[in-house]
């Protein structure tokens, strides 16, 4: 292997001797032919300049859209690691129910039965609030759509219009976000 110093060797035959173009025949020839081919015409450049600024324009927006589109990428991953759990904690839901109806029906017993049941309950309860999961008071608060579901309106003149009398099935939220309303009773008090 022959050793080079490190620039290429041109073959002659390599050489396209048909599309060379001749030499200046003089500085002055030369400079007036580079200055007439770097110059384009008016209307010419007015048309490449045109031409460049809505490339760029369009550069510029596509960038911008794919910025926007990482964002939202980022948000949803972000929303779906946060929320990934709400399926399975909806599902959990009506454990927790049948735990607060087993505690109410023996609610004048002592036994180590129903220590028993309060304590997983507790746990339970523990374990989901680590989770996020947050009650939804109801009782005595008034009535907001938005995370209660009216089940029916009493009539009554004891308690404010559109307080909640009473609370039917606990609503719960995992963090910001509800999964399932509250369902109550309504007070409807014509006074007020």
């Amino acid at each position: 292997m022959a050793r080079t110093n490190g620039k290429s060797e041109v073959e002659p035959e390599e050489i396209d001797a048909e599309h060379e173009l001749p030499a200046a025949d003089s500085e002055e020839e030369q400079a007036t032919v580079e200055s007439v081919a770097s110059r384009p015409a008016g209307g010419e450049l007015q048309k490449l300049t045109a031409e460049r600024d809505a490339l760029l324009d369009r550069m510029a927006r596509m960038q911008a859209d794919f910025e926007n589109a990482r964002k939202r990428a980022a948000k949803e991953q972000q929303d779906f690691r946060e929320y990934a759990a709400a399926d399975t904690i909806k599902g959990l839901l009506p454990v927790l129910d049948s735990f607060e109806r087993a505690l109410q029906a023996s609610a004048g017993e002592k036994s180590e039965l129903r220590s028993g049941v309060e304590l997983i309950y507790k746990q339970l309860q523990d374990a989901l609030t680590k989770l996020g999961l947050r009650a939804i008071p109801a009782k005595g608060e008034p009535f907001d759509p938005h995370l209660h579901e009216a089940v029916e309106m009493v009539e009554t003149t004891a308690v404010a219009d559109h307080q909640i009398l009473e609370e039917l099935q606990r609503g719960y939220k995992l963090k910001d976000r509800l999964l399932r309303p509250a369902m109550v009773r309504v007070a409807r008090n014509s006074k007020h």
